[in-house]
């Protein structure tokens, strides 16, 4: 990729400058009326050349001139109160549960510096979000603000401003969600981690940044959000430096002896994407359609020679419903993947079309525990075309089934004056006869301190299905952070 996109994208920030200047007059004081020029006379004493009367000293810290306990003065005033930092400082560390010929032992190793700043003014911000990371496992020096490699991950740095009060804008890099999925989406089109995903980093890295401009316009009938991102954003996919995976070509599982090599559409404005979300409340049910026009987010497809994965071209539009089912919350999402470059589903170097649904239930659960929660999902793709795809199949080519379901159960229980956390998150795929299982468990010590143990349990009957190829990366892994 080009090196000086990163610079091209920081130039389309708005540079924000504010000055204030205040004048001031005095003006002179009117007569008194008759009677009030004279003043009476003080009490004795208290004439401003009498001998002061002896006082006694007051105690250190309560003289006039010293500053309040609670502001300190500017001298002692650290970096961090000027820039208004709050963050976190972790160190993470996690093991394979089973050898893996093609990785390292360790799955995660990584110190992480987190630093957030924001200025917020009555109708304007601005906001930046970095990471900072020895990270020893990858041992990837070099800076990639893409795909977040290096020693520094640059999580946000954008401007904000409502010009108008149904406007909404913000521009830079950001990080993007919606749709109503649980870690499975439809209509969320925006990137994600998957390398961070599963290796036991945090689940809110999971969403990886969008250099993208966002106007959101709120109307009495319904609201609209448009986000244009100028040049492709795809996933942080698997590319076999940390995790190894299924290679068709090979026709076996790989890792660092075979580094994916993708293909990424990078010109900026020609290879951009569009992404479009139209909702309203009706009751207590909200309403939305969605529509998208850019890339495949991870590379589904080949180019001719064989030699790189390829980012076909794709539109998606959909809707989702979501609101009370009950005595919980339930939520409906549908999409239609339209692969423009294969839509026939003869092209064996691009991945079909597809249609997504996801079906989902939440309840909290006070009969069976307190602080107990239950959420269940059913998801769905069906791919179009599978004759033509069949038919073209290269020989030797493990063929997809039509139908792909994914059935998951998420259980979290908070004890402890809810300062321990529980949850199991489970994937389970009967169509591919696989599975990915995710336990966790965080206590928060203090305020600042916080522990965290879990795991990534991979487990398959094939190595050619999605969660079965990762079977010899299950890890466990355990963190300490501490927050300001």
């Amino acid at each position: 990729m080009n090196a000086e996109m990163p610079l091209l994208r920081f130039l389309l920030l708005p540079v924000l400058v504010a000055g204030l200047a205040f004048l001031a007059s005095a003006q002179d004081e009117p007569d008194l009326p008759d009677g009030l020029g004279d003043a009476p006379e003080l009490p004795a004493g208290l004439h401003a050349d009498d001998e002061p009367a002896d006082e006694p000293d007051l105690p250190d810290g309560l003289f006039d001139d010293a500053p309040p306990p609670d502001e300190p003065s500017e001298h002692r005033k650290t970096l961090r109160d000027i820039l208004d930092l709050t963050g976190f400082l972790e160190v993470r560390g996690g093991l394979r549960t089973q050898r893996d010929n093609y990785e390292k032992d360790a799955s995660i190793g990584e110190t992480r510096l987190h630093l957030e700043t924001e200025t917020r003014g009555a109708t304007s911000g601005i906001e930046a979000v970095a990471d900072f990371l020895y990270d020893p496992v990858l041992n990837r020096p070099d800076i990639d603000i893409e795909d977040g490699q290096g020693w520094i991950d640059l999580r946000a740095a954008n401007a904000y401003f409502t010009p108008v009060p149904t406007m909404d804008v913000k521009i830079g890099r950001q990080i993007l969600t919606w749709g109503t999925g649980d870690l499975l989406f439809v209509n969320d089109l925006f990137p994600k981690d998957w390398v961070s995903f599963f290796i036991g980093r945090d689940v809110e890295y999971l969403k990886a940044p969008s250099d993208a401009a966002k106007v959101s316009l709120f109307g009495e009938n319904a609201n609209l959000d448009v986000i244009y991102t100028p040049q492709f954003d795809p996933d942080r996919f698997i590319t076999g430096r940390r995790i190894s995976y299924y290679n068709s070509t090979l026709g076996r599982i790989a890792g660092r002896d075979a580094i994916v090599q993708a293909q990424t559409p990078d010109a900026p404005f020609r290879d951009d994407e569009v992404a479009l979300r139209l909702y309203r409340n009706i009751a207590a049910y909200e309403l939305a359609l969605y529509g998208y026009h850019g890339f495949w987010k991870t590379p589904v497809g080949r180019n001719a020679a064989g030699t790189k994965a390829t980012f076909p071209r794709l539109s998606v539009y959909g809707a989702s419903v979501r609101g009370p089912l009950r005595k919980g919350i339930g939520n409906v999402e549908i999409g239609y993947y339209d692969s423009e470059q294969d839509r026939s589903g003869s092209d064996p170097l691009v991945r079909n079309s597809e249609l997504r649904m996801l079906l989902g239930y939440e309840q909290d659960l006070p009969r069976i525990a307190k602080d107990f929660t239950l959420g269940l999902q059913y998801y769905l793709e069906r791919m179009m075309g599978r004759r033509a795809y069949r038919r073209t199949l290269p020989a030797g080519t493990p063929a997809k089934g039509r139908d792909r379901h994914v059935f998951t159960v998420r259980l979290t229980r908070l004890l402890w004056q809810q300062n321990l956390k529980l949850s199991l998150f489970t994937f389970y795929s009967p169509s591919d006869s696989d599975t990915y299982l995710r336990p966790n468990a965080n206590y928060k010590i203090n305020d600042h301190w916080s522990v965290e143990v879990g795991g990534n349990v991979f487990g398959g009957k094939h190595r050619t299905t999605f969660f079965g190829q990762f079977e010899n990366n299950s890890n466990v892994y355990a963190a300490m952070r501490y927050s300001f």
